[in-house]
């Protein structure tokens, strides 16, 4: 079967994989995966099958996910054609896991992983959270699916991943002095905090429309969507008819972000500016509370798309905000992941290490 996109395995020794945590001896020599990632806008799901050290794309599809019920009617979707056996299935689901069964956050349906065995029946089947799931894709990134934010000391220690897209990400980490353990987080959905008189105002605005005002409600595309609708009801300017026009026929985040990049409107390029702000001030606190001195990788479906237009300088003075913690922060490094893929490479390589062997 001929493959779509080949990947070397974790290796240690690799200097073109800055990031590889994962020992190569953890994985089957051969094997097929079907791993998929299970997010509030679509599912990605993608065939793997591990020959020659080599994890190779075979297949993949994407779905929207609030068009399906379940996800075995996304798999049904999916197998529409000659599969070959499967050794393991790991989803990798936005949401939190809990005993194998997880109720997604921005998506009505519930997954259980021993429901879906016994749907599927093949292989064994395992649920992680997506942030999970980015974290172990890491291990396969070459150093070109990296753009950098800051820059920092990169010395070892921690790591913590945050990502912008319909939610809010995060995920932790963990060193032990020789390799990395991921571990999933629901931080995106702590207090969001303000510091400062137009901050406050956005989350009495915030509050009054959804009660509680998470961090995710700001750092999301929702978010964006409503930060923006706030400055414009506060400016009492119009809107110009050409972007409601844009409004109406694209993806309202994705227009705002575009209208400001290219500098076509003041509230716009106010809403993008405070989108960078808040995301560097979450990411100092992540960093703070995780001490992820090996850094903050930033990925979801927002930033990688539009890092390499925006003021960097704008992250940078905003992550440097935490008085006397600020030469901790000083050397952590923040790098934005540019591969789309890399949450569903995690789910296929958790997949093959910790799937049955046979």
């Amino acid at each position: 079967m001929d493959y779509i996109e080949r990947f070397s395995l974790p290796d240690i020794n690799n200097p073109n994989i800055p990031f590889a945590f994962l020992k190569r001896n953890s994985f089957p020599e051969n094997g097929t995966i079907l791993a998929a990632d299970v997010g509030g806008t679509k599912t990605n799901i993608g065939l793997f099958t591990i020959t020659d050290s080599n994890l190779l794309l075979l297949k993949k599809g994407s779905f929207p996910t609030k068009e399906y019920n379940s996800f075995m009617e996304i798999y049904q979707q999916f197998h529409n054609a000659y599969l070959p056996k499967i050794n393991a299935v790991c989803l990798g689901v936005a949401g939190p896991v809990i005993n194998g069964t997880v109720r997604g956050t921005n998506f009505s349906w519930e997954i259980d992983s021993k429901k879906l065995e016994s749907q599927l029946n093949m292989g064994s089947v395992t649920i992680i959270n997506d942030m999970e799931a980015h974290a172990y894709g890491l291990a396969v990134l070459p150093k070109n699916a990296f753009e950098n934010l800051r820059s920092g000391k990169e010395i070892s220690g921690n790591a913590a991943l945050i990502a912008p897209g319909t939610g809010l990400g995060e995920a932790g980490m963990y060193w032990d002095g020789f390799n990395y353990h991921p571990f999933p987080s629901e931080g995106g959905h702590c207090d969001f905090c303000s510091r400062n008189q137009l901050d406050f105002q956005i989350y009495k605005y915030l509050g009054r429309k959804y009660g509680h005002v998470s961090w995710e409600r700001l750092l999301s595309g929702p978010g964006i969507q409503d930060v923006y609708t706030f400055l414009r009801a506060q400016s009492g300017k119009e809107e110009p008819q050409w972007l409601s026009v844009k409004m109406a026929q694209g993806n309202p985040p994705s227009v705002i972000s575009d209208t400001a990049l290219e500098g076509k409107d003041p509230i716009c390029i106010k809403t993008l500016e405070l989108f960078i702000r808040y995301l560097a001030i979450e990411s100092a606190q992540l960093a703070l509370k995780f001490k992820a001195t090996a850094g903050i990788f930033v990925g979801g479906g927002i930033l990688p798309k539009i890092v390499k237009r925006i003021d960097k300088d704008i992250f940078n003075s905003h992550f440097l905000q935490s008085g006397r913690m600020n030469a901790l922060l000083e050397r952590v490094p923040v790098k934005v992941i540019l591969n789309d893929k890399t949450p569903l490479l995690g789910a296929a390589l958790f997949g093959a290490a910790t799937g049955k062997k046979d």
